[in-house]
């Protein structure tokens, strides 16, 4: 398993709620929006700060596998 970072008990509340509304444990409703929250941050950013570049093509931010607004929401 990766690293995992303590959350604050705001951030802890707030996904709680989430996993609640979805019908989901937090864990997977934690992945859903990792996964999600791609469609809104420019990825020529991340790639520009990335410090890992053994997973290029695999990343979610990767110009084959990232999904914006626009092609998600048409």
């Amino acid at each position: 398993m990766a690293y995992t970072p303590e959350m604050s008990q705001e951030a802890s509340r707030t996904l709680r709620r989430i996993a609640w509304a979805s019908g989901k444990p937090m864990t997977k409703t934690l992945d859903f929006l990792m996964k999600s929250i791609t469609m809104f941050i420019d990825p020529e950013k991340i790639c520009a700060k990335c410090k890992d570049t053994s997973i290029c093509k695999a990343c979610v931010f990767s110009k084959e596998n990232h999904k914006s607004c626009n092609q998600v929401f048409q």
